[in-house]
């Protein structure tokens, strides 16, 4: 395998993982519900038939985790202007608390573990990711 292959698959692998812990130590919603949070923040009022096609579920699960989510306040209801027919979910502000909270944890799950884990010299090479890694994310664009 060609190394720049070899290290696209360790880099995607080991992103994985350190995501995965992070929501895995710091996230007190189910995944479901961070999913739906997190794409409603991104992008704006959906349909529920949206929201689980950019997740890949089915209608009726995304459909019972907007009725999960919309019993503890963190998604709101309203009728589309496009078709009356329709549902559009958007994000409530207790919503966006909670999940500002998910990520505030996350972070400062993952500063726990650079602290641990890391000496100086491997945090100036960690300081260069973030740059780097929005820079091939918008090879996407």
């Amino acid at each position: 395998m060609d190394p720049i292959d070899e290290l696209a698959a360790e880099l995607r692998q080991s992103v994985g993982r350190l995501v995965r812990a992070a929501r895995r130590e710091a996230d007190a919603l189910p995944a479901a519900h961070t999913a739906t949070l997190g794409l409603l923040l991104r992008e704006g009022p959906l349909t529920i038939a949206e929201l689980a096609r950019f997740r890949g579920v089915k209608h009726q699960g995304q459909s019972r985790t907007v009725g999960e989510l919309a019993a503890r306040g963190h998604v709101e209801r309203a009728v589309s202007d496009a078709d009356r027919r329709v549902s559009v979910i958007r994000l409530s502000d207790g919503g966006r608390a909670v999940l500002q909270q998910e990520m505030e944890a996350r972070a400062d799950w993952l500063a726990g573990a650079i602290r641990a884990e890391t000496d100086d010299e491997e945090r100036a090479l960690l300081a260069r990711l973030p740059e780097l890694f929005e820079r091939l994310a918008r090879r996407a664009d």
